[in-house]
């Protein structure tokens, strides 16, 4: 079965997840998708107020930029998740967006070598696995976490590049695209990600989840219009979705034939009433989705 989410946008202050995500749980949505875009909300501390909120529904972060972390920090964190609310956090990485890299003196030479070491080391700690390694950009001395996750959990890595796909099948557990995907680039990311996966010899599951722009409402197509505009993706045919949940099951419908396995509904950043469009997504979208 195809699963859905919802975007919780830091563009709403942090103290509106409490409810947002109460809602999340309440109403039987699957996924609750939190950001760490600079400079709002943090990705961890948000995540673990909204599981601690919460009972049943799944909180990912797409994604935390690691420029921004030593691996170890992100080991002991995901770890710390991991254990206290089994298998509930969803947690991706990424290079982050560039200029806000640059904007706190984080920014790598080569973020793709950056994310390759950090993405390695990351799941060998989160395996409970002893780490020493001398890389460009991670240098870890026989370090190991005390408190592990108790079993296997998935990585999941932020890609839209073709090499950086590539990396995301050779060694994630799963790929997150942007709300800028159209089917015809998932498909293409597939293909991508499986050349890095028979490089690797993978044969394991690979999730791919993909952001959709998503509007409803009486002003739904001029939002999503403004959205695509300020972006600078006005000129994309068919990028994103405005209209009822009929016309919603179907944008989703679509990416999941491109070879989709998780849809995030993600509202525009002037959503007006983001409780309601969690529950459009729980009550009106999600019995239209196989």
């Amino acid at each position: 079965m195809t699963a859905l989410g919802a975007v919780f946008r830091p563009q709403l202050p942090p103290e509106r997840l409490r409810a947002l995500a109460r809602l999340a749980d309440e109403t039987g949505l699957e996924e609750l998708w939190l950001w760490e875009d600079c400079f709002r909300e943090g990705g961890i501390s948000t995540a673990a107020a909204a599981l601690a909120w919460t009972e049943r529904v799944q909180i990912g972060v797409g994604l935390l930029p690691v420029p921004l972390r030593n691996v170890a920090i992100t080991a002991m964190e995901a770890a710390t998740l991991h254990r206290m609310f089994p298998g509930r956090a969803v947690l991706a990485i990424g290079h982050g967006v560039q200029d806000w890299m640059g904007q706190v003196g984080a920014r790598a030479e080569s973020p793709l070598t950056l994310l390759r070491e950090h993405l390695l080391a990351l799941r060998a700690l989160l395996a409970g696995e002893a780490v020493t390694t001398r890389g460009r950009y991670v240098s870890l001395d026989d370090v190991a976490l005390d408190w592990p996750p108790d079993g296997p959990v998935e990585v999941l890595t932020g890609a839209t590049g073709p090499r950086t796909l590539r990396l995301t099948g050779e060694a994630a557990d799963g790929t997150v695209l942007t709300a800028g995907t159209l089917p015809e680039g998932v498909r293409r990311a597939r293909g991508l990600i499986d050349e890095g996966r028979r490089k690797a010899g993978r044969t394991d599951p690979h999730r791919v989840v993909v952001y959709l722009l998503t509007a409803t409402g009486s002003d739904a197509t001029a939002r999503l219009r403004a959205e695509l505009t300020d972006e600078g993706l006005a000129d994309v045919p068919d990028l994103g979705v405005a209209g009822d949940a009929e016309a919603v099951a179907k944008a989703v419908q679509r990416l999941v034939d491109a070879g989709a396995d998780t849809v995030v509904l993600q509202p525009t950043a002037d959503e007006p009433d983001p409780e309601g469009f969690v529950r459009f997504v729980a009550r009106d979208v999600r019995p239209l989705v196989p």
